[in-house]
C-alpha cells in the first residue's frame, strides 16, 4: 500500500515550513539510532544521515533531506514530549514529537499511582497533547470501577478508559481517539500492558513479559521508540517504561492539572503564600472546610518543588552539586576534628 504525505501526518503546519524551491524531500522520523535516522515518505523507508547529534531528534519529527539522504533541516514541532534526563543530568531527553493524543497507561493494580498520573497529565498539557488515561487489566480485578473513579477525580471531564488490552472490542475504544494520519503515544510504567496494546493496535507481534504479581512491576519490553502504523491508519509511538517522570519547564501544565488549587490560592492574603500555615491562607482554609483534599495539596506542592528543581540549567545543577559536595566534605572534616580532639 502506497502512503501519501497526508497519511503520514503531513499538514499545512509543516507545508508552510518547506523550502520554497522544493529541492528537499520531507521525511517523518520513525526511529532514532545512535548515528542515523529512519525516515518515512510515500516512496518508502530509508536511512538518513543527521546534520547534528541524533539525540536532538525525536520519533515523530519531520525533517527535510537532500538527494544524498542527508538531513538539512528539522521542521518546527507542533507538540514536543520531553523530560529531564535521569540522575543529576540537567539535560532534556526527548520522548516523542508531533503527538496528537497521549495515552497515559497504568493498570488496575499496585501500579496505579495518582501522583504519577498527575505528572503525566502536566506533561500532556504542557506539550499540547490531548490526554487520555488508559486503565489496563480491568478484567483481572474486581475494583476497576474504583480505579476509574479515582482517576476521574484528578480533573473535570478527564477522559478515562478501562479495558482488557487483549480484547479487540476494548481496543476499538483507543482507535476511536486517533483519526487516520494522527499520532498517539503510549506512556507509563513497565508491566502495564503497553506492548500488548501496541500489538493489538498495530497488528504487530512483539514479545511481552510477565510482571511480578506482588508489586505489579514488570521488566522493560520496549527498549526503544518506534513510529508504527495503526490498523485503521493512525500512528502510534510506544515508549520504554518510565516509573519516574522528571518533568521540566512545565509550570503551565502543573497549573492546568491543579487548577482547582491554583484558583483557590489566588485568594490568599499574601501573594507569596507558601500554604503552610500563613495567616489568611485560602488553601489551608479550603482544606479545613473539605473543599480541597490535603493529600492533593501535598502532591501539588511536591510537584511544584520538583518542577522547579528539574527546570534548572545544567550549570545551575553542577553548581548545586558542587556546593553540596563541599558541604559534605566540610562536615566530615569537622567531625574528624572533633574526634581527634
Amino acid at each position: 500500500m502506497t502512503l501519501t504525505y497526508t497519511d503520514l501526518g503531513w499538514s499545512d503546519f509543516f507545508q508552510s515550513q518547506q523550502d520554497a524551491d522544493g529541492d528537499l524531500t520531507p521525511y517523518r522520523i520513525s526511529a532514532v539510532h545512535r548515528d542515523k535516522l529512519t525516515g518515512l515518505s510515500p516512496n518508502g523507508q530509508i536511512q538518513l544521515l543527521p546534520d547534528r547529534l541524533t539525540g536532538e531528534f525525536a520519533v515523530g519529527d519531520w525533517v527535510l533531506a537532500n538527494a544524498a539522504d542527508q538531513v538539512c533541516e528539522r521542521l518546527e514541532r507542533q507538540t514536543e514530549l520531553s523530560r529531564r534526563a535521569a540522575g543529576t543530568d540537567a539535560r532534556v531527553q526527548l520522548i516523542a514529537a508531533n503527538v496528537d493524543v497521549l495515552f497515559i497507561t497504568t493498570s488496575c493494580n499496585a501500579d496505579f499511582n495518582l501522583a504519577r498520573l498527575e505528572r503525566y497529565l502536566a506533561l500532556a498539557h504542557q506539550s499540547g497533547c490531548y490526554p487520555v488515561v488508559v486503565l489496563t487489566k480491568a478484567d483481572v480485578g474486581e475494583d476497576a470501577a474504583d480505579f476509574r473513579v479515582k482517576a476521574e477525580s484528578l480533573a473535570p471531564a478527564l477522559s478515562v478508559l478501562t479495558l482488557n488490552a487483549k480484547d479487540p472490542d476494548d481496543l476499538k475504544q483507543l482507535l476511536d481517539w486517533v483519526k487516520p494520519g494522527q499520532t498517539a503515544a503510549l506512556v507509563g510504567s513497565s508491566g502495564v500492558g503497553k506492548t500488548t496494546l501496541t500489538n493489538g493496535l498495530t497488528g504487530s507481534a512483539d514479545a511481552v513479559r510477565d510482571i511480578r504479581e506482588d508489586d505489579a512491576k514488570g521488566r522493560h519490553t520496549t527498549t526503544a521508540r518506534y513510529l508504527r502504523r495503526m490498523v485503521h491508519g493512525g500512528w502510534l509511538i510506544d515508549t520504554p517504561g518510565m516509573r519516574a517522570l522528571r518533568i521540566k519547564d512545565a509550570d503551565e501544565g502543573v497549573e492546568e492539572v491543579f487548577s482547582d488549587i491554583t484558583e483557590t490560592a489566588q485568594s490568599c492574603r499574601f501573594s507569596d503564600c507558601a500554604h503552610n500555615g500563613e495567616p489568611g491562607c485560602a488553601v489551608v482554609a479550603a482544606v479545613k472546610d473539605g473543599s480541597l483534599e490535603q493529600e492533593r495539596v501535598v502532591r501539588w506542592q511536591k510537584l511544584q518543588r520538583d518542577e522547579e528543581r528539574n527546570s534548572e540549567t545544567l550549570l545551575q545543577s553542577r553548581r548545586r552539586d558542587k556546593g553540596f559536595g563541599k558541604m559534605v566534605k566540610s562536615m566530615k572534616r569537622d567531625h574528624k576534628g572533633r574526634k581527634g580532639y
